[in-house]
Protein backbone atom coordinates (compact mmCIF):
# COMPACT_ATOMS: atom_id res chain seq x y z
CA UNK A 1 0.00 0.00 0.00
CA UNK A 2 2.88 2.33 0.79
CA UNK A 3 4.42 1.52 -2.58
CA UNK A 4 1.18 2.36 -4.35
CA UNK A 5 1.05 5.71 -2.59
CA UNK A 6 4.57 6.62 -3.73
CA UNK A 7 4.10 5.74 -7.40
CA UNK A 8 2.18 7.91 -9.84
CA UNK A 9 -1.19 6.40 -10.56
CA UNK A 10 -0.59 6.56 -14.31
CA UNK A 11 2.60 4.45 -13.98
CA UNK A 12 0.86 1.77 -11.93
CA UNK A 13 -2.10 1.69 -14.28
CA UNK A 14 0.14 1.51 -17.35
CA UNK A 15 2.24 -1.31 -15.88
CA UNK A 16 -0.79 -3.37 -15.02
CA UNK A 17 -2.28 -2.81 -18.47
CA UNK A 18 0.95 -4.09 -20.02
CA UNK A 19 0.93 -7.10 -17.72
CA UNK A 20 -2.62 -7.87 -18.71
CA UNK A 21 -1.86 -7.46 -22.41
CA UNK A 22 1.25 -9.64 -22.48
CA UNK A 23 0.82 -12.14 -19.68
CA UNK A 24 -2.41 -11.90 -17.77
CA UNK A 25 -5.01 -12.48 -20.42
CA UNK A 26 -6.09 -15.69 -22.06
CA UNK A 27 -3.93 -16.43 -25.05
CA UNK A 28 -4.74 -18.25 -28.25
CA UNK A 29 -1.39 -19.54 -29.54
CA UNK A 30 -1.22 -20.14 -33.25
CA UNK A 31 0.50 -23.49 -32.78
CA UNK A 32 -2.26 -25.19 -30.78
CA UNK A 33 -5.68 -26.41 -31.80
CA UNK A 34 -7.38 -25.46 -28.56
CA UNK A 35 -7.87 -22.59 -26.11
CA UNK A 36 -4.97 -22.38 -23.65
CA UNK A 37 -4.83 -20.13 -20.61
CA UNK A 38 -1.53 -19.04 -19.08
CA UNK A 39 -2.33 -19.89 -15.45
CA UNK A 40 1.03 -18.72 -14.15
CA UNK A 41 0.76 -15.30 -15.74
CA UNK A 42 -2.84 -14.95 -14.64
CA UNK A 43 -1.81 -15.67 -11.06
CA UNK A 44 1.04 -13.21 -11.15
CA UNK A 45 -1.23 -10.51 -12.53
CA UNK A 46 -3.84 -11.20 -9.88
CA UNK A 47 -1.16 -10.85 -7.21
CA UNK A 48 -0.20 -7.44 -8.53
CA UNK A 49 -3.82 -6.34 -8.66
CA UNK A 50 -4.26 -7.33 -5.02
CA UNK A 51 -1.07 -5.43 -4.07
CA UNK A 52 -2.31 -2.24 -5.75
CA UNK A 53 -5.92 -2.48 -4.64
CA UNK A 54 -6.19 1.30 -4.34
CA UNK A 55 -5.73 1.79 -8.10
CA UNK A 56 -8.95 2.14 -10.06
CA UNK A 57 -8.96 -0.15 -13.08
CA UNK A 58 -11.64 -0.99 -15.59
CA UNK A 59 -13.23 -4.38 -15.05
CA UNK A 60 -11.81 -7.17 -17.18
CA UNK A 61 -12.59 -10.84 -17.44
CA UNK A 62 -10.02 -12.84 -15.49
CA UNK A 63 -8.99 -16.20 -16.97
CA UNK A 64 -10.33 -19.12 -14.99
CA UNK A 65 -7.92 -22.02 -14.54
CA UNK A 66 -7.55 -24.83 -12.08
CA UNK A 67 -4.44 -23.51 -10.36
CA UNK A 68 -5.47 -19.84 -10.17
CA UNK A 69 -6.75 -18.76 -6.75
CA UNK A 70 -7.16 -15.52 -4.85
CA UNK A 71 -3.76 -16.10 -3.26
CA UNK A 72 -0.83 -16.28 -5.66
CA UNK A 73 1.21 -18.38 -3.25
CA UNK A 74 -1.48 -21.00 -2.64
CA UNK A 75 -0.43 -23.26 -5.52
CA UNK A 76 2.91 -25.04 -5.35
CA UNK A 77 2.93 -25.73 -9.08
CA UNK A 78 2.99 -22.11 -10.35
CA UNK A 79 5.99 -19.83 -10.26
CA UNK A 80 4.64 -16.82 -8.30
CA UNK A 81 5.57 -13.17 -8.48
CA UNK A 82 9.14 -12.71 -7.12
CA UNK A 83 7.97 -10.51 -4.27
CA UNK A 84 5.64 -13.05 -2.68
CA UNK A 85 8.27 -15.48 -1.27
CA UNK A 86 6.12 -18.61 -0.87
CA UNK A 87 7.44 -21.72 0.87
CA UNK A 88 8.32 -24.04 -2.00
CA UNK A 89 10.56 -27.09 -1.88
CA UNK A 90 13.27 -27.65 -4.47
CA UNK A 91 11.28 -30.56 -5.88
CA UNK A 92 8.27 -28.33 -6.50
CA UNK A 93 10.01 -26.60 -9.37
CA UNK A 94 10.97 -29.91 -10.98
CA UNK A 95 7.75 -31.84 -10.39
CA UNK A 96 5.40 -29.08 -11.53
CA UNK A 97 2.94 -31.41 -13.21
CA UNK A 98 2.38 -35.07 -13.84
CA UNK A 99 0.73 -37.47 -16.26
CA UNK A 100 -2.66 -38.73 -15.08
CA UNK A 101 -3.12 -42.50 -15.12
CA UNK A 102 -5.74 -44.71 -13.54
CA UNK A 103 -4.64 -47.85 -11.69
CA UNK A 104 -6.54 -50.03 -14.15
CA UNK A 105 -4.76 -48.39 -17.07
CA UNK A 106 -1.32 -48.72 -15.45
CA UNK A 107 -1.74 -52.44 -14.84
CA UNK A 108 -3.01 -52.97 -18.38
CA UNK A 109 -0.06 -51.49 -20.28
CA UNK A 110 1.77 -54.20 -22.21
CA UNK A 111 4.56 -54.29 -24.81
CA UNK A 112 3.31 -53.65 -28.33
CA UNK A 113 4.98 -53.62 -31.72
CA UNK A 114 4.22 -51.69 -34.88
CA UNK A 115 4.93 -53.86 -37.89
CA UNK A 116 7.08 -51.78 -40.26
CA UNK A 117 5.76 -51.27 -43.77
CA UNK A 118 7.66 -48.32 -45.22
CA UNK A 119 11.39 -48.12 -45.84
CA UNK A 120 11.96 -45.47 -43.15
CA UNK A 121 10.23 -47.72 -40.60
CA UNK A 122 12.48 -50.65 -41.50
CA UNK A 123 15.52 -48.40 -41.16
CA UNK A 124 14.38 -47.20 -37.73
CA UNK A 125 13.63 -50.75 -36.53
CA UNK A 126 16.92 -52.25 -37.66
CA UNK A 127 18.85 -49.32 -36.18
CA UNK A 128 17.27 -49.76 -32.77
CA UNK A 129 17.66 -53.54 -32.85
CA UNK A 130 21.38 -53.15 -33.51
CA UNK A 131 21.73 -50.51 -30.80
CA UNK A 132 19.93 -52.67 -28.22
CA UNK A 133 21.95 -55.77 -29.09
CA UNK A 134 25.20 -53.88 -28.51
CA UNK A 135 24.04 -52.14 -25.33
CA UNK A 136 22.59 -55.29 -23.75
CA UNK A 137 25.87 -57.13 -24.12
CA UNK A 138 27.93 -54.17 -22.99
CA UNK A 139 25.92 -53.79 -19.77
CA UNK A 140 25.25 -57.45 -18.98
CA UNK A 141 21.47 -57.19 -19.34
CA UNK A 142 19.75 -60.49 -18.57
CA UNK A 143 17.52 -62.47 -16.22
CA UNK A 144 19.68 -62.19 -13.07
CA UNK A 145 20.38 -58.50 -12.68
CA UNK A 146 21.09 -56.84 -9.34
CA UNK A 147 19.46 -53.62 -8.16
CA UNK A 148 22.68 -51.74 -8.92
CA UNK A 149 22.71 -53.01 -12.51
CA UNK A 150 19.05 -52.12 -13.01
CA UNK A 151 19.62 -48.58 -11.79
CA UNK A 152 22.79 -48.20 -13.82
CA UNK A 153 20.94 -49.23 -16.96
CA UNK A 154 17.88 -47.07 -16.29
CA UNK A 155 19.85 -43.95 -15.41
CA UNK A 156 22.10 -44.22 -18.45
CA UNK A 157 19.25 -44.89 -20.88
CA UNK A 158 17.16 -42.01 -19.52
CA UNK A 159 20.07 -39.60 -20.08
CA UNK A 160 19.91 -40.62 -23.74
CA UNK A 161 16.11 -40.81 -24.00
CA UNK A 162 15.75 -37.15 -23.03
CA UNK A 163 17.73 -36.00 -26.06
CA UNK A 164 15.47 -36.72 -29.11
CA UNK A 165 12.46 -34.68 -28.01
CA UNK A 166 14.65 -31.69 -27.19
CA UNK A 167 16.56 -31.88 -30.48
CA UNK A 168 13.42 -32.28 -32.58
CA UNK A 169 11.59 -29.53 -30.69
CA UNK A 170 14.58 -27.21 -31.01
CA UNK A 171 14.92 -27.79 -34.75
CA UNK A 172 11.23 -27.20 -35.38
CA UNK A 173 11.32 -24.12 -33.16
CA UNK A 174 14.25 -22.67 -35.11
CA UNK A 175 12.58 -23.50 -38.42
CA UNK A 176 9.41 -21.72 -37.29
CA UNK A 177 11.47 -18.64 -36.40
CA UNK A 178 13.51 -18.82 -39.58
CA UNK A 179 10.59 -19.25 -41.96
CA UNK A 180 8.18 -17.15 -39.87
CA UNK A 181 5.54 -19.86 -40.18
CA UNK A 182 3.44 -21.91 -37.78
CA UNK A 183 4.76 -25.16 -36.34
CA UNK A 184 1.28 -26.74 -36.13
CA UNK A 185 1.64 -27.77 -32.51
CA UNK A 186 4.55 -30.23 -32.68
CA UNK A 187 6.99 -28.30 -30.49
CA UNK A 188 4.99 -28.59 -27.27
CA UNK A 189 4.55 -32.35 -27.57
CA UNK A 190 8.24 -32.92 -28.35
CA UNK A 191 9.42 -30.79 -25.43
CA UNK A 192 6.95 -32.49 -23.11
CA UNK A 193 8.51 -35.82 -24.08
CA UNK A 194 12.01 -34.54 -23.30
CA UNK A 195 10.88 -33.16 -19.93
CA UNK A 196 9.12 -36.40 -19.06
CA UNK A 197 12.24 -38.45 -19.80
CA UNK A 198 14.29 -36.07 -17.66
CA UNK A 199 11.93 -36.66 -14.76
CA UNK A 200 12.51 -40.41 -15.16
CA UNK A 201 16.21 -39.72 -14.74
CA UNK A 202 15.75 -37.52 -11.67
CA UNK A 203 13.54 -40.13 -10.01
CA UNK A 204 16.05 -42.96 -10.50
CA UNK A 205 18.92 -40.66 -9.58
CA UNK A 206 17.49 -40.46 -6.05
CA UNK A 207 18.30 -44.16 -5.62
CA UNK A 208 21.84 -44.21 -7.00
CA UNK A 209 24.52 -41.54 -7.32
CA UNK A 210 26.76 -42.28 -10.32
CA UNK A 211 30.52 -41.97 -10.00
CA UNK A 212 33.01 -40.02 -12.16
CA UNK A 213 33.46 -42.77 -14.78
CA UNK A 214 29.72 -43.17 -15.25
CA UNK A 215 29.25 -39.43 -15.60
CA UNK A 216 32.06 -39.29 -18.15
CA UNK A 217 30.34 -42.03 -20.16
CA UNK A 218 27.10 -40.05 -20.06
CA UNK A 219 28.86 -36.93 -21.34
CA UNK A 220 30.44 -38.86 -24.19
CA UNK A 221 27.22 -40.64 -25.15
CA UNK A 222 25.24 -37.41 -25.04
CA UNK A 223 27.74 -35.62 -27.25
CA UNK A 224 27.72 -38.39 -29.86
CA UNK A 225 23.97 -39.05 -29.81
CA UNK A 226 22.94 -35.39 -29.79
CA UNK A 227 24.95 -34.56 -32.88
CA UNK A 228 24.01 -37.78 -34.69
CA UNK A 229 20.30 -37.27 -34.02
CA UNK A 230 20.58 -33.59 -34.95
CA UNK A 231 21.98 -34.44 -38.38
CA UNK A 232 19.61 -37.37 -38.89
CA UNK A 233 16.57 -35.23 -38.07
CA UNK A 234 17.64 -32.66 -40.65
CA UNK A 235 17.81 -35.41 -43.26
CA UNK A 236 14.70 -37.46 -42.39
CA UNK A 237 12.45 -36.48 -39.46
CA UNK A 238 10.04 -39.36 -40.06
CA UNK A 239 12.86 -41.92 -39.85
CA UNK A 240 13.96 -40.39 -36.56
CA UNK A 241 10.43 -40.54 -35.13
CA UNK A 242 10.12 -44.16 -36.26
CA UNK A 243 13.46 -44.89 -34.58
CA UNK A 244 12.25 -43.35 -31.30
CA UNK A 245 8.93 -45.19 -31.58
CA UNK A 246 10.76 -48.53 -31.75
CA UNK A 247 13.15 -47.39 -29.00
CA UNK A 248 10.20 -46.71 -26.69
CA UNK A 249 8.75 -50.12 -27.55
CA UNK A 250 11.98 -51.63 -26.22
CA UNK A 251 11.74 -49.45 -23.12
CA UNK A 252 8.25 -50.82 -22.41
CA UNK A 253 9.69 -54.35 -22.66
CA UNK A 254 12.51 -53.47 -20.25
CA UNK A 255 10.22 -51.93 -17.63
CA UNK A 256 7.81 -54.86 -17.96
CA UNK A 257 10.76 -57.12 -17.20
CA UNK A 258 11.56 -54.98 -14.14
CA UNK A 259 7.95 -55.31 -12.94
CA UNK A 260 8.18 -59.09 -13.29
CA UNK A 261 11.30 -59.06 -11.11
CA UNK A 262 9.54 -56.89 -8.52
CA UNK A 263 6.48 -59.17 -8.43
CA UNK A 264 8.75 -62.18 -8.03
CA UNK A 265 10.37 -60.58 -4.97
CA UNK A 266 13.81 -60.25 -6.52
CA UNK A 267 13.90 -56.47 -6.92
CA UNK A 268 12.91 -53.47 -4.74
CA UNK A 269 10.72 -55.40 -2.32
CA UNK A 270 8.40 -52.79 -0.74
CA UNK A 271 10.96 -50.05 -1.38
CA UNK A 272 9.35 -46.60 -1.14
CA UNK A 273 9.24 -44.42 -4.25
CA UNK A 274 11.37 -41.24 -4.12
CA UNK A 275 9.48 -38.10 -3.00
CA UNK A 276 10.05 -36.34 -6.33
CA UNK A 277 8.44 -39.28 -8.14
CA UNK A 278 5.43 -39.23 -5.81
CA UNK A 279 4.92 -35.54 -6.49
CA UNK A 280 5.45 -35.66 -10.25
CA UNK A 281 3.18 -38.63 -10.98
CA UNK A 282 0.79 -37.90 -8.12
CA UNK A 283 1.46 -41.28 -6.53
CA UNK A 284 -0.58 -42.11 -3.41
CA UNK A 285 0.95 -42.04 0.08
CA UNK A 286 3.00 -45.15 0.72
CA UNK A 287 3.74 -45.66 -2.99
CA UNK A 288 6.55 -48.09 -3.78
CA UNK A 289 9.02 -48.56 -6.58
CA UNK A 290 6.49 -50.81 -8.27
CA UNK A 291 4.12 -47.85 -8.57
CA UNK A 292 6.92 -45.75 -10.03
CA UNK A 293 7.90 -48.37 -12.61
CA UNK A 294 4.24 -48.74 -13.63
CA UNK A 295 4.04 -44.98 -14.28
CA UNK A 296 7.33 -44.90 -16.18
CA UNK A 297 6.25 -47.82 -18.35
CA UNK A 298 3.01 -46.01 -19.18
CA UNK A 299 5.02 -42.92 -20.16
CA UNK A 300 7.19 -44.96 -22.50
CA UNK A 301 4.14 -46.58 -24.11
CA UNK A 302 2.76 -43.09 -24.72
CA UNK A 303 6.03 -41.94 -26.31
CA UNK A 304 6.05 -44.98 -28.61
CA UNK A 305 2.52 -44.22 -29.81
CA UNK A 306 3.22 -40.50 -30.26
CA UNK A 307 6.43 -40.98 -32.24
CA UNK A 308 4.98 -43.69 -34.48
CA UNK A 309 2.08 -41.35 -35.22
CA UNK A 310 4.32 -38.36 -35.93
CA UNK A 311 6.47 -40.49 -38.23
CA UNK A 312 3.44 -41.02 -40.47
CA UNK A 313 2.61 -37.31 -40.72
CA UNK A 314 4.03 -34.72 -43.06
CA UNK A 315 6.08 -32.02 -41.32
CA UNK A 316 3.42 -29.39 -42.05
CA UNK A 317 0.46 -31.45 -40.79
CA UNK A 318 -1.18 -30.55 -37.48
CA UNK A 319 -0.14 -32.37 -34.33
CA UNK A 320 -3.16 -34.52 -33.32
CA UNK A 321 -2.17 -34.78 -29.65
CA UNK A 322 -3.54 -32.47 -26.97
CA UNK A 323 -1.04 -30.66 -24.80
CA UNK A 324 -0.42 -32.68 -21.63
CA UNK A 325 -2.14 -35.83 -22.96
CA UNK A 326 -0.42 -39.01 -21.77
CA UNK A 327 -2.95 -41.86 -21.65
CA UNK A 328 -3.37 -43.92 -24.80
CA UNK A 329 -6.85 -44.31 -26.33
Amino acid sequence: MALAAQLPQSCIYGGLRLMSAFGGAARQPSDKLGHVIDCGSATRTEGLRNSFSTVAMPSAETPQCQNSTSSSASSQHIAPHPGLKPKLSADSFEAHGHPNYSNVYLEGVRPTHLQPEKLYQHVGLHAIQAARWIFDRATGYGPNMTEAKWLQRMIFLETVAGVPGMVAGMLRHLKSLRTMQRDHGWIHTLLEEAENERMHLLAFFELRKPGPLFRAAVIGAQGVFFNAYFLAYLLSPRTCHAFIGFLEEEAVKTYTHALEEIDAGRLWVDKPAPPIAMQYWGLPPGATMRDLILAVRADEACHAHVNHTLSKLKPDEANPFAMGASQLP
